[in-house]
């Protein structure tokens, strides 16, 4: 699975989990940084790419718009971008099933 990272995550997490999630891209990298939330969504829908996010915004779109493309909203808080690395680490399996599951446009994890 491809990830889209938002603008209020980290711009190393793409790199720092390139392991799990390869040719993974970040909002700032593609110049999307300052960009409102349907532009962002759709280059995630024309890219193939799943938006991660802890704005509840992207949740509420999909809900409206129906997927692709897939949202995995964190509900984590405050923490560091470490926190943020292990937990996506620790339910890497979750979240392939959920890239599999055509009935579920919205992943929460915390």
């Amino acid at each position: 699975m491809r990830l889209l990272f938002d603008q209020n995550l980290s711009p190393r997490l793409p790199v720092r989990l390139a392991d799990l999630f390869p040719n993974s891209e970040h909002v700032d990298a593609v110049g999307l940084g300052s960009a409102v939330d349907n532009l962002v969504w759709e280059y995630a829908l024309q890219n193939g790419l799943a938006i991660v996010t802890k704005d509840e915004d992207y949740s509420q779109m999909s809900v409206m718009r129906g997927c692709p493309p897939k949202v995995l909203w964190l509900l984590i808080g405050n923490c560091t971008t470490a926190d943020i690395e292990a937990l996506l680490r620790l339910r890497q399996a979750d979240i392939l099933a959920f890239e599999q599951d055509v009935s579920v446009g919205v992943l929460a994890l915390g």
